[in-house]
């Protein structure tokens, strides 16, 4: 595969993850209807920083995979890769709804991005996302892993932006449309679900057929 179809695909399968309801986008949808679009994109900015975060985060698994002896470094992508397996099939066989978002008080700017931030960070989700999907993505035959990382994290960052920046944007009728088209919202995160588990299978496959 080569490397600009192996990159689409991860565009593919982070939109699909950001696009699953979850803390961030609730986050988000709270501080943009409470506080107007301002507060909406303030959430938005710390949950990119959080993005970068995990970058980093992945950059590091990666790296400590690559120098590991081909043996233990192939052992651990297929745990990794099963474990995103298990994610993508939980998703698919799930029913992801957003329901009602409650109201709170207007915050300063910095705060709600610092909040933001400590909210991407404490997701636990997200970390065990970034830890199996980087190593699937990080490959040494496409080159040095920095570029590869940060070409990653831009994707993921600017997914981010676009997606819950538009949702702060638009908070009104991005709400409703989560609350009331619950039908679409599921079908968002089963699509989600079953090409994370696709590309773990693939992923599986690599690891038991060849080294790191």
């Amino acid at each position: 595969m080569m490397y600009l179809q192996h990159l689409w695909l991860y565009v593919l399968l982070v939109t699909g993850i950001i696009l699953v309801p979850g803390m961030d986008m609730l986050f988000v949808l709270a501080n943009a209807l409470t506080g107007g679009a301002r507060a909406g994109l303030a959430a938005t900015a710390g949950i990119m920083l959080g993005g970068v975060c995990h970058t980093l985060i992945g950059f590091a698994a990666v790296a400590v995979l690559s120098r590991m002896i081909p043996v233990v470094a192939s052992a651990m992508l297929a745990a990794g890769s099963l474990y995103m397996m298990w994610i993508g099939i939980t998703l698919m066989r799930s029913r992801i709804t957003v329901d009602g978002v409650g109201a709170a008080r207007p915050k300063p700017a910095l705060r709600i991005a610092a909040q933001g931030l400590f909210t991407c960070l404490v997701n636990p989700k997200a970390w065990m996302f970034v830890l199996s999907v980087f190593p699937q993505f990080m490959k040494p035959q496409f080159g040095p892993l920095v570029p590869q990382a940060a070409a990653m994290g831009a994707i993921t960052v600017l997914v981010q932006g676009l997606v819950y920046g538009g949702m702060a944007i638009g908070a009104v009728q991005a709400r409703r449309a989560l609350v009331h088209n619950t039908a679409a919202t599921v079908r968002v995160g089963q699509a989600a679900g079953a090409l994370l588990a696709a590309i773990a299978a693939v992923t599986l496959f690599q690891a038991v057929a060849s080294p790191f």
